[in-house]
């Protein structure tokens, strides 16, 4: 990568001194010319992702900076502005003044138990935020989170592991994995679905190295780290830090439980566990908008945010009815400039007016709503997608039948969003049962299809920490895919590298 100080990105940001370097690219402060202030570049080199397509990658950046923009939260670094220029992608961030958590435990041995309680809390609340979108941070460590002057903790990087991995396995074409192994969970390092649990694995490596100084497992290879993480107990912390309470090593070691479905549920559990460890300061009314809830209980996740109903398109008076037909029109114009949450808005603000119109059942609306569902889960919005594709489903189902092929398309892309809501066990059961009419061609067979959902579904197994079961079933597809497609497949390679990990680090 040719930089140098003084380039001037998107004839806006120019580049001052170079903080950061890695296999990816490459963090610079920068000045922002048109508004005068300070700002941090990060420059990304889509030639050292392997088996990546530079325009699909550049694709797959501007959507995750999308959905990741939809997070609003202290404890993360704004983003305000990302692009491409020639080869290389740009993130422009919040300058952030303070030291990065590997720094700041270097600089503090041992480290104060009642700190790394602290900073853990603080990552708990702002994993709540980004796992209620939902977004998977996927490279959660030290390296990533910044101490500020104040002792607040903000976290960098959202989303740029999801745009620099690939879809179904973490090796590079060297075998190496993509990522940083020390911080990997098991199932993320051997390609299996991704989901909070990810996150909360991470989050338990980081908090056994601020207690107890080192990393629960390392090797000179990272073959070796992931050999050790997925058979190997890690020592508990207070064996090293007698003064480290019982209840917080506890928590340390069912976050990093091999099995996903053994720990906590999330982020939202872990934060409570640590609470009873933080300070006493009071307690907050449960009211929303309580102005004394930040001092009582500093950047706490708000509970149970990730359940929280999703808004649904509400009634409008017959005077302020849009006009259903020039919203269309508009919507398709929005969707071709790629402005998909202002399509999203609209589609959900009309629905109610299509309906009173047209009739809730009519052709109209039922379009509308499929159209409302794809949007949703292209801008990822998972969590409100699901009903809508569910509703879709079970109203086509009953006119056609389950193995009508929209029925089967709409169940697939509900067990899509179950996966990025990081439910794998009810993902896993969804494309289990989709499966068999996929694969039976006098019903509704679909040969691609069939093949990308027990490539989910050997993933998913991987996921829930069932290897054996994940193997036999990569290795029937590979069989299925070399005599279908070809050994030169780009999936049957992706399955193969796959499955020589699995057999390189059996126990």
């Amino acid at each position: 990568m040719s930089v140098a100080a003084g380039r001037v990105i998107a004839e806006r940001y120019e580049l001052s001194t170079l903080i950061g370097q890695g296999g990816m690219g490459q963090v610079w402060t920068a000045y922002d010319q048109r508004l005068d202030r300070r700002v941090a570049v990060k420059l990304l080199r889509p030639d050292k992702v392997a088996g990546q397509e530079a325009d699909e990658l550049r694709r797959r950046f501007v959507r995750e900076c999308r959905v990741t923009a939809q997070v609003d939260h202290p404890g993360l670094v704004t983003v305000h502005d990302a692009g491409s220029e020639g080869d290389e992608l740009f993130l422009v961030m919040q300058y952030v003044d303070g030291a990065d958590l590997s720094d700041h435990l270097a600089e503090h041995d041992p480290y104060p138990w009642q700190w790394a309680v602290a900073v853990a809390a603080q990552l708990c609340a702002v994993l709540s935020a980004v796992h209620a979108v939902p977004i998977v941070h996927r490279d959660l460590k030290p390296r990533n989170v910044m101490v500020k002057q104040d002792g607040t903790v903000t976290v960098l990087d959202l989303g740029v592991a999801s745009v620099m991995d690939t879809d179904t396995t973490r090796l590079t074409h060297t075998g190496s994995p993509i990522g940083s192994p020390a911080y990997m969970a098991p199932e993320q390092a051997m390609g299996g679905a991704v989901g909070p649990y990810t996150d909360l694995y991470a989050l338990g490596v980081l908090l056994h190295e601020l207690l107890s100084g080192d990393v629960p497992f390392s090797g000179s290879t990272a073959l070796g780290v992931l050999h050790r993480h997925l058979y190997e107990p890690p020592l508990p912390v207070r064996r090293q830090r007698p003064e480290v309470p019982e209840s917080l090593e506890a928590l340390v070691l069912r976050l990093l439980a091999k099995d996903p479905q053994h720990r906590p549920a999330s982020a939202q559990e872990v934060y409570e566990h640590l609470a009873l460890l933080l300070p006493e300061r009071g307690t907050p009314t449960g009211a929303p908008l309580d102005p004394t809830r930040p001092f009582l209980r500093p950047h706490a996740p708000w509970p149970d945010r990730a359940r929280t109903p999703a808004p649904q398109p509400t009634a409008v008076p017959a005077a302020e009815r849009p006009d259903v037909a020039r919203a269309v029109d508009e919507v398709k114009r929005l969707l071709g400039e790629g402005r998909i949450t202002q399509a999203v808005d609209i589609l959900g603000g009309i629905l109610p007016a299509a309906a009173d119109q047209h009739g809730e059942h009519s052709p109209v609306v039922r379009t509308l709503r499929k159209q409302y569902a794809a949007t949703l889960m292209d801008d990822g919005q998972y969590r409100r997608a699901l009903p809508e594709l569910r509703r879709l489903a079970d109203e086509r189902a009953a006119e056609a039948g389950q193995a009508d092929p929209q029925v089967l398309r709409f169940r697939y892309e509900a067990a899509q969003c179950l996966e990025q809501l990081g439910e794998p066990a009810a993902a896993l059961a969804e494309y289990r049962a989709l499966l068999p009419y996929y694969e039976n061609q006098y019903v509704a067979g679909d040969p691609e299809l069939a093949l990308d959902v027990r490539r989910r579904i050997g993933h998913l197994l991987l996921a829930l920490g069932d290897r054996n079961a994940a193997r036999d079933t990569l290795a029937r597809l590979l069989h299925d895919v070399d005599r279908l497609r070809g050994p030169g497949h780009p999936l049957a390679a992706e399955i193969r590298r796959t499955l020589e990990w699995l057999g390189q680090v059996r126990g």
